[in-house]
């Protein structure tokens, strides 16, 4: 990725050597603008959310941390004696991991990454958004069969995004003629970095065991949130 593209490493990599930041802007068509606080992407495991803190517990053997940003989950698994791999496709949120003291951490794309096995791979906060639209799904199920060792376990959270479209009188009416209403759009920017618009899916967790069972995959929902929000555990269905 070229730097002059990538706002969310450079949020990082500020925060990391100031303890301070500019705002990380997000826009999107669906939503009014919004921000990330820098400062969540630095949390301790004491400071992470209940679902969060569940996947961690859950992880074991060799990890795979997908799209692990400042590395925050990934310094908690080390901690614990866990080998983990880091990956992230923002050259300076890689930099930074490593300077945080992240010991194997790589500038790649999951889609195509190859050439190790894992037991357990993290997508969290909203993680497996990645996939960007339902059409890709068979796509990333493909690509955990190639990296997913037998007996594995993916371990992402995401969100039912319906409560967007939930009236004055507390009924969802979700929008006709727009596709899946969870697959989105976004882009950021921090001060004059203005990053490629990318495509995000929140996908609800009946969706997502149905589209998993097509594929050759079993979804258990592990954990709720208090606001649309699940932790799923996902495990190659064997014959």
């Amino acid at each position: 990725m070229n730097l002059k593209m990538d706002p969310m490493g450079r949020a990082i990599a500020d925060y990391h050597q100031t303890g301070q930041a500019d705002r990380l802007r997000v826009f999107s068509p669906m939503f009014e603008e919004d921000e990330i606080p820098l400062q969540t992407l630095f949390r301790t495991y004491h400071d992470m959310p209940e679902i969060e803190r569940k996947a961690l517990d859950m992880t074991r053997g060799k990890t795979l941390d997908v799209g692990a940003g400042a590395g925050c989950h990934s310094l908690v698994l080390q901690a614990k004696g866990i080998d983990v791999t880091a990956i992230d496709i923002s050259p300076l949120s890689v930099a930074t991991m490593k300077a945080r003291g992240v010991k194997n951490a790589k500038e790649q794309d999951l889609f195509t990454f190859e050439g190790h096995t894992f037991d357990t791979i993290l997508m969290l906060m909203n993680g497996i958004g990645i996939v960007g639209t339902l059409d890709r799904l068979p796509v990333f199920f493909r690509q955990l069969d190639k990296i997913l060792a037998p007996g594995g376990q993916l371990l992402c959270d995401s969100s039912d995004i319906c409560y967007v479209f939930e009236t004055e009188d507390d009924i969802i009416e979700l929008p006709e003629g727009i596709g899946y209403y969870g697959e989105q759009n976004f882009q950021m920017q921090y001060k004059d970095t203005i990053g490629e618009p990318f495509d995000w899916l929140y996908i609800d967790a009946e969706t997502l065991t149905e589209r998993a069972a097509m594929n050759g995959y079993a979804v258990e929902v592990v954990a709720e949130g208090n606001h649309y929000d699940y932790l799923a555990r996902i495990t190659q269905n064997r014959p």
